[in-house]
């Protein structure tokens, strides 16, 4: 599998496409970067990732003080931004990925994407759990100190229609339910959404407030974040 782009920056290349039971996803170059594509929306790219790395330092310091070894689950490996900021913090104790895309899996373990990812990968704190994130939160026992969630382009913006089911009140409880007390909920989206705010309040969450991230054109790439009570 190449991981050279070639003289091009501005043209995306083909670097790999699968077909899997959710449908068609596929990786990209364009010049030194990687996108990737689920049935024809893009999803994400590395020509950034602070959003993805805030998603992770913002659950962090949302957590209560002194809690020892605090245990956190990233849904969506994606390109990999928000398991390598995890992996450079060494307060975190268990780190657990849950990907339904074996594709993406595969390319962080054996292509292109090992080379932002690897040493993550190779932390023995990390695990990755290739799991629907749905199915996964609504069925599981364990529990964690901070979720960080980032499946979609957002709550509003969902790429795959069973994905609406993570917003729902129903999945906002799985949330709440896998959370410890004092546990933190931090969801990325591609733009703020005063509903899913609500909704969060709804749900039972306290300390709910979004954090934005500028970005050059657009609204801000945004986390929400909320707390389960102690």
């Amino acid at each position: 599998m190449p991981d050279s782009i070639g003289p091009d920056t501005h043209a995306p290349v083909t670097l790999d496409r699968r077909e899997g039971p959710y449908g068609e996803v596929v990786l990209r170059g364009r010049g030194d970067d990687f996108e990737i594509i689920a049935n024809g929306c893009f999803l994400m790219d590395t020509s950034d990732g602070r959003s993805e790395r805030l998603l992770i330092d913002a659950a962090l310091a949302a957590l209560p003080d002194g809690r020892p070894d605090p245990a956190v689950l990233i849904g969506g490996l994606g390109v990999g931004f928000s398991l390598v900021r995890a992996a450079t913090e060494p307060r975190w104790g268990r780190i657990a990925v849950v990907e339904r895309e074996q594709a993406i899996v595969d390319w962080h373990l054996e292509g292109p994407l090992a080379r932002i990812s690897g040493a993550a990968l190779a932390d023995p704190r990390t695990e990755i759990l290739t799991r629907d994130l749905v199915a996964y939160l609504r069925t599981t026992t364990d529990r964690y100190d901070a979720l960080c969630l980032d499946i979609d382009n957002g709550p509003d913006w969902t790429v795959t229609e069973d994905n609406s089911n993570l917003y729902s009140p129903a999945g906002l409880a799985d949330c709440r339910e896998r959370l410890t007390p004092g546990g933190v909920l931090a969801v990325w989206s591609a733009q703020p959404s005063t509903d899913f705010e609500q909704a969060l309040r709804n749900a039972g969450f306290s300390g709910v407030r979004t954090q934005e991230v500028r970005v050059a054109r657009g609204v801000p790439d945004v986390v929400h974040l909320a707390v389960r009570a102690a």
